[in-house]
C-alpha cells in the first residue's frame, strides 16, 4: 500500500476515535463544551454498575420483602455497607446489606413498604419478583463497625438491616446491647434472629413494640462505647440528643426546617436561579437545565454532583468525602451557607 492511502486510513482512524470521545464527552455533560472553565464532574459515575438477577423474594415481616440477588462472584463488603439499587423504572434506592459477607455469590437487602413515600418501595414490593433483573452500585459503607470495648445498638423497624451483620460479626466475647424497636412485632423484621443472637443473655436484646425508653438504654453508657443506631428520622434524633457521637445510618437527607432563599449563578449559561426555602437547587436548576443529571434525589447515588467555583455550601449529604466536599456539591439535598453559590453548570 502507498504512503497516500495510508495516511488516509490512519486520519480517518483517528477521526472516528475523535468522534466516539466527543460522544462520550457530551452524553456526561450536555452543555459541553463551554469557554475557559475546567472539566465539570456532573453526572459523573460513582462505582460499577453490576447486572444481578433477583432469585428468591420473602416476605419476613409486615409490609418487609426480602430479596436475594445473584450474579457472578460479586464484590465483597463488610458490616453496615449498603447497595444502590436500580429499579426498573430508573429510580434510584439504597438499601442495606443483611446477608453473610463472605457470601460472595449474592447479595442480600430488606424493603419496607412506604405507603406515602416517593415510590421506590412502592415499586419493589409490586414489581420486583423472581425473575426481575436489576442494576446494583457499590457496594459503599458509610457505617463502618469499629473496634471499640463495647457497643450499644438502637434499631427502628427496617433500621435492624446494617445492624444484622454487625451482630454476627462480633468477636466471641463482646459486650453489647441491642434496642430493637417498632410499631408492632409482626411488622419488625428478623425478630427470631435477633433473639438468638442475643444468647442467653436476656438482658442483652431489648424488643420494644412502641416508643422505647432510650434513657434506660442510653444513660450511663460504658466509657470507650460505640454506639450505632439506623431507624425513623425522629428515633435517630432523639438517639443523637442523648448521644452526640453516635453513628447514624441514613437514607434520606436531614429535613431542612429553616432554610433561607439565595442565589444560584449557571457560570457557564450565564443564569442565575433563586432557590427558595422549601425547594432544592435541583429543582431551582432544572427549571432552567431540564437536562440536568440527577437520580435519587436523596443525597447518595453522586448522579447531580456539581463543581461549586463560589459560595460557602451546607452539605447534607451521605456520600461526598471531605475532599471532594470543598470543591463540589450534590445540589438535589445540599444548600448554600452564603447568599450566592456559583456552579460549573
Amino acid at each position: 500500500m502507498t504512503a497516500k492511502p495510508l495516511t488516509a486510513v490512519a486520519v480517518a482512524g483517528a477521526a472516528l476515535l475523535v468522534r466516539r470521545a466527543l460522544r462520550r464527552r457530551i452524553r456526561v455533560s450536555p452543555l459541553w463544551p463551554m469557554p475557559t472553565l475546567a472539566e465539570p464532574v456532573s453526572g459523573r459515575p460513582r462505582s460499577r454498575a453490576l447486572r444481578l438477577l433477583v432469585t428468591a423474594r420473602h416476605e419476613v415481616a409486615e409490609g418487609v420483602v426480602r430479596l436475594r440477588l445473584e450474579g457472578g462472584e460479586l464484590p465483597r463488603w463488610e458490616p453496615g455497607a449498603h447497595l444502590d439499587l436500580v429499579l426498573p423504572s430508573g429510580l434510584v434506592r439504597q438499601y442495606s446489606l443483611c446477608g453473610d459477607p463472605e457470601d460472595t455469590s449474592s447479595y442480600t437487602v430488606a424493603t419496607r413498604l412506604v405507603t406515602d413515600g416517593r415510590g421506590g418501595s412502592r415499586e419493589v414490593h409490586e414489581q420486583v419478583r423472581e425473575g426481575t433483573e436489576v442494576e446494583v452500585r457499590g457496594p459503599r459503607n458509610r457505617f463502618p463497625l469499629v473496634e471499640a470495648p463495647s457497643y450499644v445498638f438502637v434499631a427502628g423497624g427496617i433500621g435492624i438491616t446494617p445492624i444484622l451483620p454487625m451482630l454476627r460479626a462480633l468477636p466471641e466475647g463482646a459486650e453489647w446491647r441491642l434496642l430493637y424497636a417498632g410499631r408492632t412485632r409482626a411488622s419488625m423484621p428478623f425478630l427470631e434472629e435477633v433473639a438468638e443472637l442475643g444468647g442467653q443473655d436476656r438482658g442483652r436484646v431489648t424488643v420494644v413494640a412502641g416508643r422505647p425508653d432510650l434513657d434506660a438504654l442510653l444513660t450511663d453508657l460504658p466509657e470507650g462505647a460505640a454506639v450505632y443506631c439506623c431507624g425513623p428520622e425522629r428515633l435517630m434524633a432523639a438517639v443523637e440528643e442523648r448521644v452526640p457521637h453516635v453513628r447514624l445510618e441514613r437514607f434520606a437527607a436531614r429535613t431542612v426546617r429553616d432554610g433561607d432563599p439565595f442565589e444560584v449563578e449557571l457560570r457557564r449559561t450565564g443564569r442565575v436561579v433563586t432557590v427558595a426555602a422549601g425547594t432544592t437547587v435541583l429543582a431551582a436548576v432544572r427549571a432552567e437545565l431540564p437536562n440536568t443529571l440527577y437520580s435519587c434525589e436523596q443525597g447518595f447515588c453522586g448522579t447531580c454532583q456539581q463543581r461549586v467555583l463560589a459560595g460557602e455550601v451546607e452539605h447534607r449529604d451521605e456520600l461526598l468525602t471531605d475532599g471532594e466536599r470543598g470543591d463540589s456539591m450534590l445540589i438535589c439535598v445540599s444548600r448554600a451557607r452564603s447568599e450566592r453559590l456559583v456552579l460549573d453548570m
